[in-house]
């Protein structure tokens, strides 16, 4: 798993099973792999890529992968079944039926010597869906002792049950906006969010970023890097503020955020409300949205293992989901025209 944020390749060893028809798993073994600068900041511009640059670059990815991969199971002397890999998101445009994910299957699968299953978004797309958010399966099937499931990772997205359908979307900002913000003073980001909790509010920059277009958009909907860059990254540049102030202002904002959705969706007097992906070891975030939601929504945040490895397990899952030939991605989440089973498979030579 390698998300919008940018922090590196998360591996996860995972046992899934089905007993008495309700899913289950154990996370093994799991590693973390830092991107080198010039890698980040490949990825960072793989956006603005000629076609054909694009296209080396996924072959180059996916056998870079493969490499990690094919490390991984040897320090841990691994028995694997098959990999799923989500790639990297370079382009993400539902509206016009694409999102492109790098990391070539076949590289992988050549480069690992194992059976691969991956490029999981673009049949959804080809059904009309928004190819996102795909994690509301896992939440159903894994975690669906949770009223709600939202993921900060890059960006914030949430999965709920309602009226006997999984609904999820993407809500907006997350780590991105933070990220993006620290890397001014050469920080890879605040750690507990400590930089941000010395600032205040700047009222203008928040107004701003609250009132963004997308937020009135109704759901299905998805966003990613393409958005960042062309609405929200204009807002930060043009306020000038310190950078604990554009930090404090940007965990208010997107906690707003989710506690708006959060709220509208809520018809039980008590709910709980799981949180995974990198925010949630933001100590001000977790704090401040707490502060947004009330009292009457549980924010839990859980071990620290599913916390880091949530995406990269549920990932897993979808991979089992396609060879058992299951539904993995639902409608009712993407606005497909069909639940299907989708990813694709790629046989080592």
């Amino acid at each position: 798993m390698s998300g919008t944020s940018l922090d590196g390749l998360d591996l996860a060893y995972c046992h899934i099973s089905k007993s008495l028809d309700q899913w289950e798993y154990t996370i093994e073994q799991t590693k973390s792999v830092d991107y080198t600068i010039e890698m980040k900041g490949k990825l960072k511009n793989s956006i603005f890529l000629s076609a054909n640059e694009l296209l080396k670059f996924n072959n180059t990815y996916g056998q870079w992968l493969g490499e990690q991969v094919r490390a991984f199971i040897k320090e841990y002397d691994l028995l694997v079944d098959f990999i799923a890999s989500h790639g990297h998101t370079t382009h993400h445009q539902p509206e016009n039926g694409l999102t492109y994910q790098i990391g070539s299957g076949q590289h992988l699968a050549n480069e690992s010597g194992c059976k691969i299953v991956c490029d999981f978004r673009t049949n959804d797309v080809a059904l009309g869906g928004q190819g996102a958010p795909l994690v509301p399966i896992g939440d159903r099937l894994f975690f669906g002792n949770y009223d709600f499931c939202l993921n900060l990772g890059g960006i914030s997205n949430v999965s709920f049950e309602k009226n006997g359908e999984r609904i999820a979307y993407d809500i907006g900002l997350a780590n991105m906006i933070l990220n993006h913000i620290t890397q001014k003073i050469d920080l890879r980001y605040d750690k507990g969010g400590e930089l941000a909790r010395s600032g205040t509010t700047n009222p203008t920059m928040l107004e701003r970023l609250n009132t963004l277009e997308y937020y009135k958009l109704p759901f299905p909907k998805s966003t990613g890097y393409e958005w960042f860059t062309q609405k929200v990254v204009p807002i930060i540049e043009t306020t000038e503020d310190s950078i604990e102030n554009l930090l404090h202002t940007s965990i208010h904002h997107l906690c707003e955020q989710i506690a708006i959705q959060v709220r509208l969706n809520t018809a039980k007097t008590k709910s709980n409300l799981l949180v995974t992906g990198g925010g949630a070891m933001n100590d001000f975030l977790i704090r401040t949205l707490k502060e947004k939601l009330g009292s009457y929504i549980e924010v839990v945040v859980p071990s620290k293992e599913l916390v880091e490895n949530k995406e990269a397990l549920v990932f897993a899952l979808m991979g089992v989901l396609r060879i058992e030939e299951e539904i993995n991605v639902l409608s009712t989440v993407t606005g497909a025209k069909r639940d299907s089973s989708s990813g694709v498979v790629f046989i080592p030579n």
